[in-house]
């Protein structure tokens, strides 16, 4: 945990980081955001997932390539600016629904195949990564999976690392735990680790 930034990062924050910029980790442009969501991808094993959940869609970019393996795709995020580009670049994707959401403060209803959480989890504090991780463990039907994908290195304003997030899943993750580990690997600057619900 981040001793200089202990609270999650509230919505403010990203409002006012998509004032500032209106791409500002350069998901549409980076090199590294491309390889790193042909990574994601290629990492779930299903060719479908009937329901799924997206936390954390900022502009769009993976959403967009994520939904044609989805028969419906709910993805969210905080910032009604990063929505609003989500919203054109999907406009075509009739399974893709776009809701401005806070989680854990706020969770879709039903169970999902599939649970996304791809470079979200830093940005709250342990209590509340807590109050989400049962939230979308429970959002999970037998089988049903959760990926994750994190910038490993720590940043200054980020209540935790990567790393904290994906081993606060991976702890309970032993025979008696709700979860188990399918695979996962790290690259030089993040990691990805693939479980599903026993």
């Amino acid at each position: 945990m981040n001793p200089n930034q202990p609270h999650t990062l509230c919505a403010d924050y990203f409002d006012h980081v998509y004032r500032a910029n209106d791409d500002p980790w350069h998901f549409e442009t980076s090199p590294y955001e491309h390889a790193k969501y042909a990574d994601t991808l290629a990492a779930l094993p299903e060719p479908h997932y009937a329901r799924a959940f997206e936390i954390g869609c900022s502009l769009g970019v993976l959403t967009a390539q994520l939904a044609p393996r989805c028969g419906h795709l709910l993805s969210v995020d905080v910032a009604e600016a990063a929505l609003a580009k989500a919203r054109q670049r999907c406009a075509s994707l009739p399974q893709v629904e776009l809701r401005r959401m806070a989680v854990p403060e706020e969770f879709p209803a039903g169970q999902f195949d599939l649970v996304m959480l791809s470079e979200v989890g830093y940005y709250w504090d342990m209590p509340t990564l807590q109050r989400a991780a049962d939230l979308i463990v429970a959002a999970l039907p037998a089988g049903g999976q959760l990926l994750l994908v994190h910038w490993t290195p720590a940043v200054h304003d980020y209540p935790l690392t990567g790393d904290e997030v994906h081993e606060h899943f991976l702890s309970p993750a032993t025979e008696t735990g709700p979860l188990r580990h399918l695979h996962g690997h790290r690259a030089e600057t993040y990691r990805l680790d693939l479980l599903a619900r026993r």
